[in-house]
């Protein structure tokens, strides 16, 4: 049974939210994916959100680019946490989407990540998982000082070659 769903309007946002995915598959979190137009096919957005509490879900994270409306319908529906990924668009650079995401009414709630913020996105979903999940705590400690560990291992790169050398690499 799926613990997040990931939910995007257009399969052009798939880039990004796979890597919420990845994130997810790293952490070994189950989760199911899907392609849902809460504009093009309201009736099966509705069925989507209703029914992902009983699905299992304990986290929704949902992807939409412009007018954005698919998180915040997931918040109106759904009970437990939706995580919000505006997505990055020609016209307004993301701006459109992040305001229409992050500007909801008082009480429905979405957590927003940055435009384009899919892995954020997943760590966040795994972070709110791992209140009620010791295991999962201890994976994303170790994430974190796998983080710490890469910045360690650049700087000593650079102390070793300078930064002249760093830069040509």
């Amino acid at each position: 049974m799926a613990q997040v769903g990931i939910v995007m309007g257009s399969d052009s946002d798939m880039p990004i939210m796979a890597k919420a995915a990845e994130i997810l598959d790293e952490l070994g979190i189950s989760y199911e994916m899907t392609i849902i137009s809460a504009h093009r096919e309201p009736d099966v957005f509705f069925e989507y959100a209703t029914t992902a509490e009983e699905k299992g879900f304990k986290v929704i994270i949902a992807g939409a680019g412009m007018a954005a409306h698919l998180p915040g319908m997931c918040a109106a529906i759904f009970p437990m946490p939706v995580i919000g990924i505006p997505m990055h668009t020609t016209s307004l650079g993301g701006r459109d989407s992040l305001y229409s995401i992050v500007q909801m009414p008082s009480g429905i709630p979405v957590a927003t990540v940055a435009i384009n913020g899919g892995a954020n996105a997943g760590l966040l979903a795994a972070k709110i998982l791992a209140t009620s999940d010791s295991e999962l705590l201890g994976k994303l400690k170790a994430y974190s000082q796998s983080l710490k560990e890469q910045v360690q291992a650049k700087d000593a790169k650079l102390q070793e070659i300078g930064y002249k050398a760093y830069l040509n690499k």
